[in-house]
């Protein structure tokens, strides 16, 4: 084996042969697969999680996703699925029975119940929505400052949010909206503020146990700005578990809603809204019992077609 000496500049520098050992082949997915056969798919991208594909084919899930997608269209366009004039009074029909004319009967001055629902799925669907954007948008600030600067800040939020998760979340609704006042957007407030504590304690503990990681650690060390770190590195990492529970916090907020508007405190007769007309039909359950039973058992299947949504995405969404 001879060697010969490469030079740069007239300096010696490494010294070379010319017969060199051949080396180590790299292993790819072509080259895994065995002679004369060409790599399989497997091999050529990653296979996806066997447990996010089992639960996208779930029947649960598949039902939830219909029900709520129908209850979203519902509430944009009500006329997708009736005809009739909710405010339409017909006295010769009235307490009339499930048929195909009226899916879910009329009511004691002859009105269409399943046009009364659909069309008072907006006064409760757009009050849900409003109260799950107060509650995140508060806790957004709360738990993220808290958690990321701690020290007194932290320590009076922490007591703030003890106090209100020691009182139940339809108390603090009721109190708020009895200062508020009556009406669709006092409720949703009330439901909000009444939400925060829940959202700001989880994304507080988020915010902390990112808070302490190497790359956050690091963008401190080297001088990144507090809210760009936030921006950059805290949140997109802490927002999982907020985003697995707002669909929960939304099936809560139409309970407490339809709840509210059930004892007075939402939209008052005759506009239609799904509390009110349970409470409607309440006064007939032992004469005209499908008034009151088939809006509660469907605002119940929403509120578990929301649940099942949550559970999905915490599945899907946790590290």
């Amino acid at each position: 084996m001879t060697e010969r000496t490469l030079l740069l500049d007239g300096e010696a520098l490494v010294p070379a042969t010319e017969d060199r050992l051949p080396s180590a082949p790299t292993r790819t997915a072509a080259t895994a697969a065995p002679a004369g056969e060409a790599p399989t798919a497997s091999a050529r991208r990653p296979r996806a999680d066997p447990t996010l594909r089992r639960e996208l084919r779930s029947p649960s899930l598949l039902a939830a996703l219909a029900l709520l997608v129908a209850i979203l269209l519902a509430a944009i366009s009500p006329g997708l699925f009736t005809s009739h004039d909710p405010y339409a009074t017909d006295v010769l029909h009235k307490f009339g029975a499930p048929s195909a004319a009226h899916w879910f009967g009329t009511d004691g001055l002859g009105r269409d119940q399943f046009s009364r629902f659909v069309h008072g799925t907006a006064n409760t669907l757009v009050a849900s929505i409003v109260a799950v954007l107060i509650g995140v948008g508060v806790s957004a600030v709360l738990g993220v400052l808290a958690g990321y600067f701690r020290g007194v800040l932290d320590e009076g939020v922490s007591r703030l949010v003890d106090i209100f998760l020691a009182v139940p979340g339809m108390l603090v609704s009721l109190l708020l909206v009895t200062a508020l006042g009556f009406g669709t957007a006092q409720i949703a407030i009330a439901v909000g503020v009444g939400s925060i504590a829940s959202f700001t304690r989880i994304l507080r503990s988020e915010v902390l146990e990112v808070s302490g990681r190497d790359f956050v650690t690091a963008s401190r060390v080297n001088g990144l700005p507090w809210h760009r770190t936030l921006t950059r590195h805290v949140l997109p990492h802490s927002l999982g578990p907020i985003l697995a529970l707002v669909p929960l916090q939304f099936g809560e907020s139409v309970l407490l809603i339809s709840s509210l508007s059930f004892l007075g405190f939402g939209v008052q007769p005759p506009e239609p809204e799904w509390g009110v007309i349970v409470a409607d039909g309440r006064t007939y359950l032992s004469t005209a019992p499908w008034l009151a039973l088939i809006p509660g058992a469907l605002i119940a299947l929403v509120v578990l077609s929301a649940n099942r949504l949550g559970v999905f995405l915490g599945r899907t969404l946790r590290p």
